[in-house]
């Protein structure tokens, strides 16, 4: 009897441990990478503190899922003055942004505090969704909080909207008035106003006298009339230049392609 047990006793075990082992091995392969770990801000220049880069890597977290594209900042003082464009492409380059996997959907924001440039480049889908027309409207928004030292603001600003602009279609203008709420709120309620104002005036019903009821036409005329030129006024109004760089994508060392705008700050 003993000779029998033992076996039985050694093979219930090797099976029990069988089923457990490829269950936790499994369990350890598979786990994915904490999404909360990814580095979203690169803070070279220290023009951030800790908590305003953390507010902004929140907040990046926040809108990157809706369009699974990552927000990226890059800041540097670039002693080297390299080129504020091949430092952003190398970047991507190095650290293969995306966000479901490397190389595909990113958005960075590049501050050059050498050379007092920013660049700003969509990759992957938001090659497209952020073209070079509209980087250059994001761009434009938020020059005025950098040349401030407004960094968070402007920051902030260029996630969100970088974020709403890629909501809209192709081929259409984010900042069309025809798109804004108070502006469609502000033309119905122009609407209704005509409306109640035409529904007024039918209600007094129709005016039948006027005043050739009561003129008499052969003995009513213009006597006379003139004119007097007295002066003319001439009015000039200076035309102010923007100094800004304007937009140009192209394409990494890398071969990754992608749009662009650059100007200075």
């Amino acid at each position: 009897m003993r000779n029998t047990r033992l076996p039985l006793f050694i093979i219930a075990l090797v099976m029990l441990l069988g089923l457990m082992l490829p269950v936790d091995l499994h369990a350890a392969n598979t786990t994915p990478a904490p999404t909360g770990s990814k580095k979203l801000i690169y803070d070279q220049a220290d023009l951030l503190t800790p908590q305003e880069e953390q507010s902004l890597t929140q907040l990046a977290r926040q809108y990157a899922p809706e369009h699974q594209t990552d927000f990226i900042i890059y800041t540097s003082n670039n002693p080297e003055g390299r080129d504020v464009q091949l430092m952003t492409e190398d970047l991507y380059d190095r650290k293969a942004f995306g966000y479901n996997q490397p190389f595909s959907n990113a958005v960075i924001l590049t501050m050059d505090m050498y050379n007092r440039e920013v660049y700003l480049a969509g990759f992957g889908t938001a090659e497209h969704t952020l073209n070079n027309s509209r980087l250059d409207k994001i761009r434009s928004k938020i020059t005025p909080d950098l040349a401030a030292g407004n960094y968070e603001a402007a920051f902030a600003k260029y996630i969100q909207l970088s974020n709403e602009y890629m909501d809209y279609k192709l081929g259409t203008t984010p900042d069309n008035l025809l798109f804004k709420l108070w502006f469609q709120l502000l033309i119905a309620a122009a609407i209704g106003g005509i409306i109640v104002w035409i529904m007024a005036a039918r209600s007094g019903g129709v005016v039948t006298v006027d005043r050739s009821t009561y003129e008499d036409s052969s003995v009513s005329g213009v006597l006379d009339s003139y004119d007097n030129y007295t002066h003319t006024t001439v009015t000039k109004h200076k035309i102010e230049k923007s100094s800004s760089s304007g937009g140009g994508g192209g394409t990494s060392s890398g071969g990754h392609s992608h749009s662009g705008s650059r100007g200075s700050f």
